[in-house]
């Protein structure tokens, strides 16, 4: 409808928004607003709201009607805030364009500044300012990012042209000049004579002069830049939403490169890369705001240099973070610009951090008193998946040492992104890819001489950034602190040559394929590799530090003692024996899946000899030899969890995961060997192999379909459970085993494992002379299991999805050949997320639903939990809490991503 409104005003004091219409206003938009309500300097501007930009992608680029109007008035009000009118040939008003969805997406989308400028304006300009190069300056710029942006000449390939910078580049050489600021007016008119030929050349068409028609190509190109490669990729990889559309926001010019007391950055009320207090961020004399994003230049950093560069604006500055940070009691990402001495303010933005500094401040910022703890958990705050960062291993001190007394530490940057990363050198963004879709286990490390959004593909799948220009703030930054990449920018000592494929550093020639080494720690940069050590965190957890000697563990220790204060879904560990102390260290109230065939991989001799048996007595006296082993693995694992329960499952994968073809290629010694023992021919093997093999073994003879038909097997695993069991009581541990039935779809399966199960049981406990409490349940990883959960659930005492084959089961999808297809699928979003990652919950989920409501309707005090692998996705773990399941299970390094993810869902809902 015509009376629709689509466009709100900000300056003066006053504005239409605020913080809270993010999804109407994007948040850039609502924040421009919410600056402006509590009285900061803010440019006049207006909004345009997202409803336009899903209106404009469904209609061809056409706008709602009613559009045009208010944004012709929208201008009006923003030349009376202002003092100047734009178009004018005297005193020009100047416009910027930038995009703002609800969710930040840092370069994702487009920007285009000096809107309004013409021959005739720009003299205008010159004449208002006392300065002809500055608006000059501002025409070759305004051109540029027009002719890039709007009129979508930006180089799509490492092969493609840059005319704008091969103009801009030969221009300067021919000058000897090596900054642009150094160019003349005289410089710069042939600059701009230049690009616009090149636009008409390229194009066909001329640059426009008329300022409503540039404004409007700009608006439009914002818009559509929501649908542009890298902000899908961007949308995709952080489950935004593609119908949410984004704002465009168009605000007044302000300058940063009117001459030196001048200037333009982003700042940070905290360190945003380890979460040290106090501001900081990167800033640029007499340069514009696209200048130190891009990376293009090295600029200084503000808590070094800008006190002394600009002392008064230094204040101002200080003092516009502070009262941010209590307003929006949140880390804040903000962009100014330094006018004549006045700072001026064109965003804030909750700041994008590591892991290492999401924890710090959320911890910081309750101990402050500015939030409490169950704001601290919030998921925007600290995302589950981050902890990671704080469990992953870092540079081994001794090794680094010996790096450095070699020699091979050759350049150091700007540490922008913690952790410690070794790969392979690799030039450019779509070779990376390329690699990586070729081999999922290449070690990578993207270098660049700075990188753009373009570059997202391969900044995904590098293990670490390196580029030679770019700050703190750089794009390649603020990409890698979200992703928890390594990355250190700006190291100027780097000469990167693309088209060598070579990087130099003095002396120093490495080539593309060449291992290099970066600590995001410290900045610096390596050659070769470099071997890796145990973090912070897991030294103090594992014993080797104490708690005081690491401000890291200790505030990660606040914030899990939070988090277990508010969950209600416990956390339990897949692991076996060699797995249980860094499981307890980790957190874990449990075992929820101990994978017993995991235990013969050590003794394949013996499990060969049961699986080649070709009746029960031998397959009984092959068991014998097994049933030590197995006994002392349980004892371990129970022994070292307590009284934590301990969910056991018996034997599950087919028999040719332990002897087949593959395995006698393998082993050349293992046919005659198996001969010898069984006084049979070597054919006599290899046939019986080949009776083992399966076409499809995901669905053939496995779980408890190898108990029913080989009891003695089910037979000995529960005896050797309840023997280390009955030896733990009687050393005065309470354990608690679990027996869990494998892939059980009927209730007669499950019925007759059980069967075997407890008559086991009772003959142990009548030998040992003591008994034990536990549990018989089943793993749901079927589908009728699920669907029948009603009737299993009469004879079981308890549930656990094994999602993993629960989603191959249900999608008739294999996990390990599903790699073939499924980029596809993600690229083109026919699914949104890998379902191996993460729960397909309108149709795995719906079947867990279905088996919750089923046995819970049968036994009311039915425990259900899950032991796939999604236990540990955050994602995954907010819908268990959400079904009623009582724990996740998965494996120990991610059971602190799954505490507090649990605790997010509990205080969020």
């Amino acid at each position: 409808m015509a009376d629709t409104k689509y466009v709100f005003s900000f300056g003066a004091g006053e504005a239409d928004g605020n913080a809270s219409m993010k999804n109407t206003l994007g948040g850039k938009g609502a924040n421009l607003a919410e600056m402006t309500n509590i009285g900061l300097p803010v440019p006049a501007g207006f909004t345009i709201n997202t409803e336009v930009c899903i209106h404009y992608s469904d209609n061809d680029g056409a706008y709602p009607a009613g559009v045009k109007e208010q944004v012709e008035e929208a201008i009006k009000k923003v030349e009376k805030v202002m003092g100047a009118e734009f178009g004018s040939d005297t005193n020009p008003l100047l416009l910027s364009c930038r995009s703002g969805a609800r969710e930040s997406m840092p370069g994702m989308m487009d920007t285009v500044l000096n809107i309004g400028l013409n021959e005739t304006s720009v003299a205008g300009l010159a004449k208002q300012s006392g300065n002809e190069r500055f608006a000059w300056d501002s025409y070759r710029r305004f051109i540029q990012m027009y002719g890039g942006v709007v009129l979508d000449m930006k180089p799509k390939s490492k092969t493609d042209p840059d005319f704008f910078e091969e103009i801009l580049e030969h221009v300067k050489e021919e000058a000897g000049i090596e900054f642009d600021k150094d160019l003349t007016v005289e410089q710069l008119k042939d600059i701009v004579s230049q690009f616009k030929a090149v636009i008409k050349k390229n194009t066909g068409v001329d640059f426009p002069t008329d300022p409503m028609e540039q404004l409007w190509g700009c608006i439009g190109a914002v818009f559509g830049s929501w649908t542009n490669d890298r902000a899908v990729v961007y949308r995709r990889q952080y489950h935004i939403p593609h119908n949410w559309g984004t704002a465009t926001n168009v605000q007044a010019m302000v300058f940063g490169n009117l001459g030196d007391d001048c200037a333009t950055g982003v700042g940070l009320t905290r360190n945003c890369s380890d979460g040290t207090p106090g501001f900081c961020g990167d800033y640029l004399i007499n340069a514009q705001g696209e200048d130190v994003v891009a990376g293009i230049r090295t600029p200084k950093r503000i808590e070094e240099s800008l006190s002394d560069d600009m002392p008064e604006a230094y204040e101002q500055l200080d003092q516009i973070g502070k009262t941010l940070e209590q307003h929006y009691k949140e880390v804040q990402d903000i962009e100014f610009t330094i006018q004549r001495g006045k700072v001026w303010m064109l965003q804030t933005r909750n700041a994008k951090r590591t892991g290492f500094a999401a924890v710090r401040i959320a911890v910081d910022l309750v101990n402050e008193g500015l939030i409490d703890p169950k704001t601290a958990l919030e998921k925007r705050r600290i995302p589950a998946d981050d902890l990671n960062q704080l469990l992953q291993p870092i540079f081994d001190p001794a090794a680094k040492e010996a790096a450095v007394k070699e020699g091979q530490m050759i350049a150091k940057g700007i540490n922008a992104g913690p952790g410690a990363a070794t790969g392979q050198i690799v030039f450019h963004a779509s070779d990376a890819e390329a690699t990586w879709n070729a081999d999922n286990d290449a070690q990578l490390i993207l270098v660049r001489r700075e990188t753009s959004p373009e570059d997202l593909r391969g900044m995904k799948v590098a293990k670490g950034i390196l580029t030679a220009f770019g700050g703190a703030s750089s794009h390649a930054a603020l990409v890698s602190r979200q992703m928890g990449k390594t990355c250190v920018c700006g190291c100027a000592a780097l000469s990167i040559n693309y088209e060598a494929g070579t990087v130099t550093v003095g002396d120093t020639v490495l080539k593309e394929g060449d291992w290099i080494s970066i600590d995001g720690f410290t900045g610096e940069v390596f050659t070769g590799k470099i071997e890796t050590s145990a973090s912070e965190v897991m030294d103090v957890l594992m014993g080797n530090k104490k708690p005081e000697e690491s401000e890291t563990y200790g505030r990660y220790a606040q914030l899990m003692q939070w988090a277990d204060e508010h969950r209600r879904l416990k956390v339990r560990a897949n692991a076996e024996a060699h797995d249980a102390e860094a499981a307890v260290a980790l957190g874990a109230e449990g075992v929820g899946l101990c994978r017993t065939e995991h235990m013969f991989f050590d003794h394949l001799d013996e499990i060969r000899e049961m699986i080649f048996s070709s009746n029960k007595e031998d397959r009984e006296r092959s068991l014998a030899k097994l049933l030590p082993f197995q006994r002392d693995d349980f004892t371990h694992l129970m022994r070292t969890m307590g009284e934590r329960p301990v969910t056991i499952r018996l034997l599950d994968p087919p028999l040719h995961e332990f002897l087949s073809e593959e395995h006698l290629h393998a082993d050349e010694t293992l046919a005659p060997k198996l001969a010898k023992a069984f006084n049979v021919s070597e054919e006599e093997v290899h046939r019986r192999v080949e009776e083992l093999a399966e076409t499809n073994p995901m669905l053939g003879h496995r779980g408890c379909r190898l108990g029913i038909v080989y009891p003695e097997i089910t037979a000995m695993q529960t005896r050797a459970i309840f023997e280390a069991a009955c030896a733990l009581k009687q050393e005065g541990i309470n354990v608690h085993p679990e027996v869990m039935i494998p892939l059980a779809g009927f209730k007669t399966e499950f019925d007759n494992q059980a069967k075997v199960v407890r008559e086991t049981a009772a003959k142990v406990f009548e030998e040992q002379g003591v008994e034990v409490e536990y549990m018989v349940g089943t793993m749901v990883e079927v589908p009728r299991a699920a669907l029948t959960a009603d009737e299993i659930a009469e004879t079981a005492e308890f549930f656990s999805f094994g999602t993993n084959d629960l989603t191959q089961t249900t999608l008739g999808m294999s996990r390990d050949d599903y790699k073939g297809f499924i980029g596809e699928y993600l690229e083109n979003d026919i699914i949104p997320a890998d379902p191996f990652q993460t729960v397909d919950q309108s149709g795995v989920g719906k079947l867990m639903k279905i088996g919750v409501e089923g046995g819970r309707g049968t036994r009311s005090d039915l425990k259900i939990g899950i032991c796939g692998e999604h236990g540990g996705d955050p994602k995954s773990v907010f819908f268990c809490n959400r079904i009623g399941l009582d724990y996740v299970s998965c494996s120990p390094r991610r059971i602190p991503i799954a505490r507090l993810a649990a605790a997010q869902d509990a205080v969020e809902g």
